[in-house]
């Protein structure tokens, strides 16, 4: 598995198909067995499976950075 799969909460991430809107940047919103993201261009979110989403997920696009 490819290092740069790891994400966090908050992370914008880029997945394999893209939105109907035209994006396929997400946000994650909720980590655990079920995991959240949210478009970041028309704000819709959807809760997937966990091994589900990092089969669809490509990379992560802009790391979140703990304060």
């Amino acid at each position: 598995m490819q290092a740069n799969k790891e994400f966090q909460l908050h992370d914008v991430v880029e997945m394999k198909k893209q939105h109907p809107c035209g994006t396929n940047a997400w946000k994650v919103i909720r980590l655990g067995a079920d995991i959240r993201i949210k478009c970041e261009g028309c704000g819709h979110s959807v809760m997937i499976p966990r091994r589900e989403f990092e089969k669809k997920m490509k990379k992560v696009l802009v790391r979140h950075e703990e304060q």
